[in-house]
């Protein structure tokens, strides 16, 4: 038996997913016929306090949408160099929008109100226009790590003062949720449209929603159609969604248990430096010596377990839902008997 630790991307749907799927009512979404959809859309919209939503197939799809809605060609977004949207959409920004980036190094991927309002460009004809801000909580290539709740209502003050627009990849948002206790609706009153991934930590096979007002979820509903991502019985998938709102958002605190006890782990062997450090469910760290990810990888796939590089000498841990405890153990067995000198 595998132990998958290469992403929480690869869950399988639970039995009781898998059930509520089969029993979906559904329709054609593009007509807004499904009522699957339509109760997705409405429970992701009121659980975050904004006026509307649109299902998508991806995460990176929500995100592509929120920067082309929100800017206009020769406008630049704001956002840290661990983000998302420039480290792994394909430059899409560029692509989709006609935009221009404006890297800033936060720490952990996690920016402060300071280095948005230092950024901000002033208005010249040979300058883009700075019009958006994204943030990007939990920061997957930072070490999913958290955006303190105060840190978001400080920027949104920057963005509000200097007319800025914020949106919020919130691919992971849930693992921050259950960490600092805040509510949905809480984040949600701090930004103007939020991206959140069903089919990472909330097991979902697939599937993003995408929240906003009114106005800016019609206009991304007609960017949805033109980027291909109409799509026609997606209640199959949109009750995947609302499963997973419903039951798995709580038992995410196991994930991050399970990351902990596998960083303590990793902190004792002699191989191991630079652990990120860990606040919801992925590990980051660094081979030492003449270890290398290749090498590593290819001894942990032998022994039955399955990571990715994440860099020159970098791995990355991420636990899920369909990691256990037991599995975890067997992990740590693993990675103690690593061969460290004798390749």
């Amino acid at each position: 038996m595998t132990i998958n630790l290469l992403s929480d991307t690869v869950t399988k749907p639970t039995p009781g997913m898998l059930e509520a799927m089969w029993a979906a009512e559904v329709g054609d979404d593009v007509f807004r016929e499904d009522p699957t959809v339509n109760a997705l859309e409405a429970k992701c919209a009121a659980l975050f306090g904004h006026e509307a939503a649109l299902f998508c197939p991806s995460g990176t799809m929500t995100n592509q949408i929120a920067l082309k809605v929100h800017t206009r060609p020769l406008d630049e977004v704001i956002c840290d160099e661990m983000s998302h949207i420039y480290q792994y959409e394909v430059g899409g920004y560029a692509f989709h929008s006609g935009i221009s980036v404006n890297l800033l190094s936060g720490e952990n991927g996690i920016l402060t109100p300071g280095l948005v309002e230092t950024a901000v460009k002033p208005r010249f004809d040979w300058l883009p226009k700075s019009s958006l801000v994204v943030i990007e909580n939990t920061c997957n290539k930072g070490g999913g790590s958290i955006y303190p709740p105060e840190r978001i209502r400080s920027i949104r003050k920057v963005c509000q003062k200097l007319g800025l627009a914020l949106h919020l990849d919130g691919a992971r948002l849930f693992n921050a949720l259950v960490e600092t206790g805040e509510t949905p609706a809480s984040v949600g009153a701090e930004v103007d449209s939020i991206s959140i991934c069903l089919s990472k930590g909330l097991g979902a096979p697939v599937g993003s929603v995408l929240v906003g007002n009114q106005g800016f979820i019609a206009e991304a509903r007609r960017v949805r159609k033109v980027m291909g991502g109409g799509m026609r019985q997606a209640g199959y998938l949109a009750a995947a969604g609302i499963y997973a709102l419903d039951n798995h958002v709580q038992r995410l605190r196991e994930d991050h248990t399970h990351a902990r006890i596998l960083a303590a782990a990793l902190a004792e062997l002699p191989y191991v430096i630079n652990i990120r450090p860990v606040q919801t469910n992925i590990v980051i760290f660094d081979l030492a010596g003449d270890a290398t990810p290749a090498s590593f990888l290819e001894y942990l796939s032998k022994n039955g377990v399955t990571a990715s590089a994440f860099g020159p000498q970098t791995i990355r841990f991420v636990t899920h839902l369909d990691v256990t405890g037991e599995m975890v153990q067997r992990a740590i067995g693993v990675l103690h008997a690593f061969p460290f000198g004798k390749q």
